[in-house]
């Protein structure tokens, strides 16, 4: 839940049950505030990236030597995607569960911590001082980080699934949703569908080396 691609690996079905406010509200650091619109999709932008560079060295510069990863992910990481103008960036520490290590900090530099899921990989997210980001922290060995950079390695390499990826997005955002959260995991089914051949492909490149 909570990254803007979504995060199949928490729904192991091909429903889609919205979550309520309350259950939402349990997750979220401060005031749940409704959406009830569509979902506003630019075309890929070529200054995603270096608004990303940005970011990330500012971060580098908060954290130092507590960073183990630092990577940009989503929609925005993939050439020639279309994508909400938010940048989802991926941040590995030793422990996310650990806050004291690193929360204190970015939020000092004035980057507030707004998700909290211990029993989800102990994810949190932080959003932006003044632009819009989505920084995802995990810790080292997780496996949703291989997941999810798995995810835009093979979405940069495969036009046909990034173009299909596109196309539910696209039908998806002109929906009027409660909450993002809901329209991100309305796409379910399309993630699993596109990883389950993201895997397979990796799987056979192992088994040839």
């Amino acid at each position: 839940m909570w990254i803007s691609f979504n995060c199949p690996s928490k729904q192991n079905n091909d429903s889609f049950a919205p979550g309520s406010d309350e259950e939402l509200q349990n997750l979220i650091v401060g005031d749940l505030k409704p959406h009830n619109a569509p979902i506003i999709l630019v075309e890929s932008d070529p200054g995603w990236p270096k608004a990303f560079e940005r970011e990330a060295h500012r971060i580098r510069s908060i954290l130092g030597d507590k960073i183990i990863q630092l990577e940009h992910v989503g929609s925005t990481s993939v050439p020639g995607l279309c994508a909400k103008p938010i940048i989802d960036m991926l941040l590995v520490v030793e422990n996310s569960a650990d806050e004291m290590s690193y929360v204190p900090a970015l939020e000092a530099a004035g980057y507030p911590l707004r998700i909290r899921e211990p029993e989800w990989f102990e994810h949190r997210m932080f959003k932006g001082p003044d632009i819009d980001i989505n920084l995802h922290v995990f810790s080292a060995g997780t496996s949703e980080v291989e997941r999810m950079l798995r995810f835009r390695d093979w979405l940069r390499s495969n036009e046909g699934d990034r173009d299909k990826y596109a196309q539910v997005k696209r039908s998806l955002a002109e929906t009027t949703w409660r909450h993002v959260q809901h329209y991100a995991d309305a796409k379910t089914s399309i993630i699993q569908e596109i990883m389950e051949r993201a895997n397979a492909k990796c799987n056979t490149l192992r088994q040839q080396t």
